[in-house]
């Protein structure tokens, strides 16, 4: 990870302890620790400008939570995310139950794609892909260039593009095909150690009501229950309407990365080969930051907590809060960065690669 240096995230004589996961107190953060950048970034689009910046990292690395809290920041408006298995996906669903959104992808391919099937089969290849199947290259740019068109000129985080090795060449002229060609493009690499994913999503939890996802390692909601006879904790939703409705884990989670370690692969290896481009600026982000690097780097309430739970003799549930310590990928001790830290990285980095 030497392309990952440790990002300090302490300011000094700023003793302020910040709730991250709180809306407000977070926005109090971001001010106390890049104002300034915000506040040059806000100016940057004001002006008309905007930037193409792909989203590089493993699958479940936080591609999307942490461009949403950079949009949160900067701008809702100025700024577009735009996931390209959410745009297929989408598509998908919109093919099978509207004949006008068919119309008028039919009518945008016929114009703008250019591969190796018809506009025909090209449609078939999406209505009969499944989880597994990647499509086209060719026909993922004409799918992106389509979801821009319907779209107000945006800066734009890509999510889910290059995916595969014969994709990286593609995303080199990206902005060329789309239209931007004065917005400069920019790379951005999210090192998260497989320990971090494996227990993110092995302790995931969901409500069955509001469908919000928590995790009962590293993400507690402010009651907890105990189950008597499974002789087992279990989180109860946050949200008023659900009543405390009792979370429960996805199928399949309990296996963590083992069913996605193909993917995990391949994701590295494009992320590998990115790294190793010139004539692109590039922005690094890491999850995770040593134990030995951390007193003097972050502030403690920066990194992600683990939540332990006992039960007491009333019956309650106390909740017991600890520094997460993880093995990243080279087997170095590490805590995990909560995402408001990671996004203060990339809102500095942003910054200086726009040169403003």
């Amino acid at each position: 990870m030497s392309d990952f240096p440790v990002f300090k995230t302490k300011v000094d004589g700023l003793d302020n302890k910040f709730d991250l996961n709180d809306l407000a107190s977070r926005q109090e953060y971001f001010q106390a620790k890049a104002g300034e950048e915000i506040k040059k970034l806000k100016a940057y689009l004001a002006s008309g400008k905007t930037f193409v910046a792909f989203l590089l990292g493993k699958k479940n690395s936080g591609k999307g939570t942490y461009s949403k809290m950079f949009m949160e920041q900067v701008s809702q408006d100025k700024v577009g995310h735009l996931s390209v298995g959410d745009i297929v996906r989408d598509i998908h669903k919109a093919l099978e139950s509207s004949e006008q959104e068919k119309a008028a992808l039919i009518e945008f391919l016929q114009k703008n794609y250019r591969g190796f099937h018809s506009v025909e089969e090209t449609i078939n290849l999406i209505t009969n892909r499944n989880q597994s199947s990647l499509i086209s290259s060719e026909l993922i740019m004409a799918l992106i260039k389509y979801e821009i068109s319907k779209r107000p000129r945006q800066a734009l985080f890509i999510d889910g593009f290059p995916r595969a090795l014969d994709q990286v060449s593609y995303s080199l002229f990206l902005k060329e095909l789309i239209g931007y060609r004065e917005d400069p493009d920019v790379f951005i690499f999210i090192n998260v150690p497989n320990s971090v994913i494996d227990e993110r999503i092995k302790y995931r939890m969901i409500c069955p009501i509001c469908k919000t996802p928590r995790n009962i390692k590293l993400l507690a909601t402010r009651e907890v229950g105990w189950d008597a006879d499974k002789k087992s904790f279990y989180l109860k939703c946050d949200n008023p309407p659900c009543n405390q409705a009792r979370m429960v884990p996805k199928e399949g989670d309990e296996l963590g990365i083992e069913p996605i370690k193909a993917r995990l692969e391949i994701d590295g290896q494009v992320f590998n080969q990115l790294l190793k481009l010139t004539g692109v600026p590039k922005v690094y982000l890491r999850n995770s930051v040593p134990v030995s690097a951390a007193g003097e780097n972050v502030d403690d309430y920066e990194l992600t907590p683990e939540y332990g739970y006992e039960l007491q003799a009333d019956g309650k549930v106390k909740i017991i809060e600890k520094p997460w310590t993880v093995k990243d990928d080279e087997g170095v001790d590490s805590y995990s960065f909560m995402p408001p830290a990671v996004v203060l990285s990339l809102l500095k980095q942003m910054v200086k690669v726009l040169g403003l």
